[in-house]
């Protein structure tokens, strides 16, 4: 339990009193709209303890709730015990959503503040629909969270350097080429970038203000003929700088881009993408100025990969699914010796691992090495404080990634020690049925994720079973592990159904989840790639990216249909082809050629 959380919880009661504020709510959020936050801006698991990746906290007078949805049910519980905040379960039947919630709490006159840093353009439309009708407003130039933080952490200032010349096909000119050209189509003379990893594209630069994501902390503002990056000056060489400036780009410091955008001329008419914009940086914008509301062009361009860095990321997968082998036969010999070998044991190895390989930069994400019942949570972290011991027997879910100048990797396996269950097994054999069924998919130019979700649940749902996430999401290049703006998941009320296209890379990744128990996960990345033309139409599939055995000691072979063993025994004869010239050591090599035997 933290006990620090009622104090801190009273500390912001105090600011909201003072402001005469009858609710906050805390989003997990930055100025960029972040998946992983700087420490900065880590205000929701600073006032609640709960540290997962996705929740909002709601504080009133008298009630502190947490929402998160069902990947941290589990964790929520744990971390919010005894802090005074309750967890408040998302998508659940007859259960409000937060929105809801303070509907029911608020009423005539009421106050709602939420930090203007913290908040998109669109959240800010879609609260203020539910205050409305209860007379409700709301405030977005408080940070009541920023002043009960006393000790909150400075921002980040990590060195920016260029992408590898070696691994960059697209010059920053090319890139700013194609955005002013969005912006002429669009009828724009400005266009607002706060997003990071579309900072990081454009102009090819990266960082390390943000863990696990090669970026930094910056906004972009592009006209026709010039652009200004307001970012962290000190975090530039003269060099760089100069470099910059010779491809029309200033470098300002970061805080003066919401006085840049107050200064824009009467008649301007700015793009921007408003759910990936701060109300912060807009709030002096002369009212004269037009929004140009769109999605960031340079999304779907990051989105596709070109020839050249597909062939990097090939390249990668091969070094990475090696450094992955080495590890993992290394942790099976020790286990059988009878050495003791922890969850947080397994993280190390692998990041030393990967740490040998070419190229190298850092992991992806925070490795998720769950034992049994561990990996029933689909987002666990092992810590110094909780963590298991592997076993002689039973599975082993590891879910890592690393990022490397020539691609950003991400994969999950099961591995089986021991003596396993007739439930393990078929539970396995399942969710590689339904990886296997998305991953021989083909279909159509235009056919989007949420249209194939169900081919890699179908095998699941045929026998009972579902999972509570995404099949996939897109994976960048050497940039954020999670990368829109196309994604594989079940179709949702007023979703966008964006289409999949040749260059994309998605992870597959169905599961079954049973608490208490264990967790299964298979995954891969794969390319989206051209399968011909019929008379009806240009056709679309997978290309498998990712280099790594499936333990087949998890899985019930008599449970597989003979094109499925067919397309398991031709990715192992992949796998071993391509990773035995990387492997230095002999027993190695023999652990990856008894893993891809073939079933």
């Amino acid at each position: 339990m933290n006990t620090a959380i009622p104090h801190r919880l009273a500390d912001l009661r105090k600011a909201m009193n003072k402001h005469g504020v009858a609710a906050c709510l805390v989003p997990s959020a930055d100025p960029h709209l972040s998946e992983y936050l700087p420490e900065h801006w880590q205000a929701r698991a600073h006032f609640s303890g709960f540290t997962g990746s996705a929740g909002t906290l709601v504080v009133t007078a008298d009630f502190a709730g947490v929402w998160t949805d069902s990947r941290y049910f589990e964790q929520a519980e744990k971390q919010l015990e005894g802090t005074g905040a309750r967890l408040m379960r998302m998508r659940i039947p007859h259960t409000p959503e937060h929105l809801q919630w303070l509907e029911g709490a608020l009423g005539q006159g009421d106050v709602l503040a939420v930090a203007g840093d913290s908040l998109s353009l669109a959240a800010k439309r879609q609260i203020e629909t539910h205050l409305v009708d209860v007379g409700a407003s709301l405030r977005t130039d408080l940070d009541l969270p920023g002043q009960a933080w006393t000790d909150r952490a400075p921002l980040p200032q990590a060195p920016v350097r260029e992408h590898a010349a070696g691994f960059v096909s697209r010059s920053r000119s090319d890139n700013l080429s194609a955005i002013r050209e969005a912006m002429s189509k669009a009828g724009a003379t400005h266009h607002l970038v706060s997003s990071l990893d579309d900072v990081a594209w454009i102009t090819n630069l990266r960082g390390a203000d943000v863990e696990y994501n090669p970026v930094f902390l910056a906004h972009l503002l592009i006209s026709s003929d010039r652009a200004t990056l307001f970012a962290h000056t000190g975090a530039f060489s003269d060099e760089l700088r100069q470099r910059l400036a010779a491809d029309g780009i200033e470098l300002v410091t970061y805080a003066d881009a919401a006085a840049a955008l107050t200064a824009l001329p009467p008649d301007a008419r700015l793009m921007l993408e408003p759910g990936r914009v701060v109300v912060a940086l807009l709030g002096d914008l002369p009212a004269s100025v037009q929004l140009v509301e769109q999605r960031n062009p340079s999304t779907p361009l990051k989105a596709i990969k070109n020839a050249h860095e597909l062939e990097h990321v090939r390249a990668t997968m091969r070094h990475d699914g090696a450094a992955l082998v080495e590890a993992f036969a290394e942790i099976e010999r020790d286990l059988i010796a009878g050495d003791t070998i922890t969850e947080l044991d397994v993280e190390t190895r692998l990041r030393a691992s990967r740490a040998k390989r070419p190229h190298f930069v850092g992991e992806s994400f925070g490795t998720i090495a769950g034992y049994m019942a561990n990996g029933a949570l689909p987002h666990y972290s092992a810590t110094p404080e909780a963590h298991s011991t592997l076993g002689r027997d039973g599975l082993l879910l590891v879910d890592s990634g690393g990022q490397y100048e020539g691609g950003t990797t991400d994969i999950t396996r099961v591995w089986a020690f021991g003596q396993t269950t007739e439930e393990q097994r078929r539970d396995c054999t399942l969710v590689l049925k339904g990886m296997i069924a998305l991953s021989r998919a083909r279909f159509p130019e235009g056919a989007s994720g949420p249209q194939l979700d169900a081919l890699a649940r179908a095998p699941l749902w045929a026998a009972g079973a579902d999972f509570g996430h995404g099949t996939g999401h897109g994976v960048g290049y050497f940039m954020n592990v999670h990368e829109g703006q196309q994604g594989i998941r079940p179709p949702r009320s007023g979703g966008e159904m964006v289409a999949l296209e040749p260059g994309m890379i998605n992870s597959i990744e169905p599961g079954i989840y049973k608490p208490g128990r264990h967790g299964i996960r298979h995954e891969n990345l794969a390319a989206v790639v051209d399968a011909g033309e019929t008379e009806f139409g240009r056709f679309l599939s997978f290309e498998t990216l990712t280099l790594c055995p499936i333990d087949t000691r998890a899985i019930e072979p008599a449970l597989l249909e003979p094109s499925e063993r067919e397309w398991l025994n031709g990715y192992h004869h992949c796998v071993r082809e391509a990773l035995l010239p990387l492997i230095e050591h002999d027993t190695d090599r023999q652990w990856l050629k008894e893993r891809c035997q073939p079933v």
